[in-house]
């Protein structure tokens, strides 16, 4: 997929990952960029500095995930890249992760994604083209062991992108899934769960890695490229991968 002459909206648009998303996107020749997010005060001054339109939505309401769509719609007559980003941490395994922790994390991270593309496939379908990018994280790929409900649901969030991709590849609409591991955001995390990651970069470096990952078509963007190895090596030996994770977890316990 190439941006230039695309119309694009972008969840979770206000700061970090999303921001860098729609500079790059309109450094790419992108016609519309539609930044949306929680805060007012900050995606409007988001959209303002970056030069693209701002919105405010609440991702986890359906209601409003619809009429975000629609007024893009409505104003643009289309939406070519629908990027489901908005995100959050949580803290605790299962013992000490409360029930509302799990229950924010799976709207957030899994009815958010499942609401954006319900709002954007029909039309995309109706015209036989269009693409969803939705954010997980490395750690839906592999896990952040000090996280739960991040790590179970950054998992949904994965499988959810390999269904759509699944059942609506004939359609037309093209699917990535993007998972880094560290970004230098407000969330930032300084370790990969109890582990550390293969360095924290840059959003701007993230944007650059999901621009050619779109003109490619690949479904996993890998901002971190150690990630697709440590997949295959899970892939290749569950056992000897579940193994290695508890002796991480023992070493940062000091155990």
């Amino acid at each position: 997929m190439e941006l230039r002459d695309k119309v694009a909206v972008i969840t979770g648009g206000s700061g970090g990952i999303g921001k860098a998303l729609a500079r790059s996107f309109l450094a790419e020749g992108a016609s519309a960029v539609v930044v949306a997010d929680l805060d007012r005060d900050a995606v409007e001054a988001a959209a303002s500095e970056i030069g693209c339109e701002g919105a405010v939505c609440d991702v986890t309401a359906e209601a409003q995930v619809q009429e975000l769509v629609a007024d893009a719609l409505g104003k643009h007559g289309r939406i070519d890249l629908c990027c489901s980003n908005a995100g959050a941490g949580a803290k605790g395994v299962l013992t000490d992760a409360p029930n509302d922790a799990w229950q924010s994390q799976w709207e957030l991270h899994v009815m958010a994604h499942v609401y954006a593309a319900r709002a954007v496939l029909p039309s995309m379908i109706e015209r036989g083209s269009g693409y969803l990018l939705n954010t997980a994280s490395a750690a839906g790929l592999l896990a952040a062991l000090g996280s739960g409900p991040y790590s179970v649901t950054k998992a949904a969030a994965v499988k959810l992108a390999e269904f759509i991709a699944i059942t609506h590849g004939d359609d037309g609409i093209g699917v990535s899934v993007l998972c880094p591991q560290g970004v230098n955001t407000a969330m930032a995390p300084r370790s990969l769960g109890d582990g550390q990651t293969d360095g924290i970069i840059e959003p701007e470096e993230l944007a650059a890695v999901v621009i050619d990952a779109l003109r490619e078509e690949r479904f996993h963007v890998l901002p971190h490229p150690e990630v697709e190895e440590y997949v295959r090596r899970k892939g290749d030996d569950i056992d000897r991968w579940i193994g290695g994770m508890r002796r991480l977890r023992r070493r940062s316990q000091g155990q």
